[in-house]
């Protein structure tokens, strides 16, 4: 698979399927997924971050980059600490690609270790790529696998993660994340609901690769998952602007100094997201984007009915960004108590509205 990574950083377990899929609206893909067509059987048209979008992630990696880059140091920390020197991080495509090598750097960094670095697709509700993980289990044992990705919103993919692995003896369905607001696993940097930048922004920070596809017409029973390759977007092009914004913040004693984070309690950020979905009478889960990270996508990328936002952080200069696209975008932005997270993006079934 073709990508604007380094080929020693990491090796993407992907298809590369440039040509074979016609990119859709938002709108169009809007109203295919919520008849019921699964969201991987389709591409979003992927464009040059407008002004809008770099001012948003330009802003948030000068909030946001040195408690990123604290995070990941925390989370490698405690990766090499459960895995020992035969650690491979595993990072899933794509949103844990940015943060799997921020960590592969971290640990060559601090450590002197040179650990492998592979992405695999996981899709919510069709599961972790079969073919991905025999090429993995072929060539290591497999308690040296680590799952990685950017962040936790509700633990939906850790879910699917839990049911998949389950086919794999050996394999653990331990996630480590930078940012695990939702307290569900103990592998992270912080559980705190911190901004990763690279959630501000699509292929342009993740290697110039499309999310992942999988539909039977174009992935055969032995291909890896799908992607496209975004070539003609070089010029826009910061998968290596915000690893090294990231990297100059790097501490060698950072991890050591860190308090361990709190183990996931029951009533914690799953919870929450269901009582939230309950209170503004959300039919689906899947539809509550709970999370400053998972809120300012949902912003910039679909339109939500409306955002809650803590009543503590109602003047956090964290959430500048969202006040402001939310005023763009005529979204309503309502103060309401939030236990786990700082702010949550609510979208309504098209048929509820």
């Amino acid at each position: 698979m073709r990508s604007s990574y380094r080929q020693e950083d990491v090796t993407l377990l992907l298809k590369d399927i440039t040509g074979l899929v016609k990119p859709q609206s938002t709108e169009e893909r809007e109203r295919q997924i919520q008849a019921g067509r699964h969201y991987c059987e389709m591409l979003p048209i992927e464009y040059v971050p407008t002004e809008k979008y770099m001012q948003v992630y330009t802003e948030a990696l000068e909030h946001f980059a040195g408690s990123t880059a604290l995070a990941v140091g925390r989370m490698a920390d405690r990766m090499l600490e459960a895995r020992g020197e035969g650690l491979v991080l595993v990072s899933l495509a794509r949103a844990g690609i940015p943060i799997g090598i921020l960590a592969k750097h971290y640990i060559q960094k601090k450590y002197g270790l040179t650990v492998p670095h592979y992405a695999v697709s996981i899709i919510r509700g069709r599961g972790i790529d079969g073919n991905a993980m025999k090429y993995l289990l072929d060539r290591y044992r497999p308690e040296q696998l680590m799952f990685v990705d950017g962040w936790v919103g509700k633990g939906a993919i850790l879910q699917e993660l839990r049911k998949e692995t389950a086919r794999y003896p050996g394999v653990s369905a331990q996630i480590a994340v930078a940012a695990d607001p939702a307290g569900v696993t103990e592998l992270c940097g912080t559980h705190e609901d911190i901004l990763i930048p690279s959630s501000c922004l699509n292929c342009t920070v993740s290697g110039l690769i499309s999310r992942t596809f999988l539909r039977d017409d174009i992935i055969g029973k032995d291909d890896f998952h799908g992607a496209v390759y975004y070539g003609e977007l070089r010029e826009a092009d910061l998968s290596y602007e915000f690893i090294h914004s990231i990297e100059k913040h790097f501490l060698a004693d950072q991890g050591e100094t860190a308090e361990k984070p709190a183990a996931y309690l029951p009533g914690g950020g799953p919870e929450e997201v269901r009582r939230l979905a309950a209170a503004f009478g959300v039919r689906d889960w899947n539809l509550v984007k709970p999370g400053i990270g998972e809120t300012t996508r949902v912003l910039l990328r679909r339109v939500p009915w409306k955002v809650l936002v803590d009543e503590r952080y109602g003047e956090s200069p964290e959430l500048a960004h969202i006040f402001r696209l939310a005023q763009e975008k005529g979204v309503p932005v309502e103060s309401y108590p939030l236990r786990h997270y700082k702010c949550c993006g609510l979208i309504k079934k098209l048929a509820d509205t």
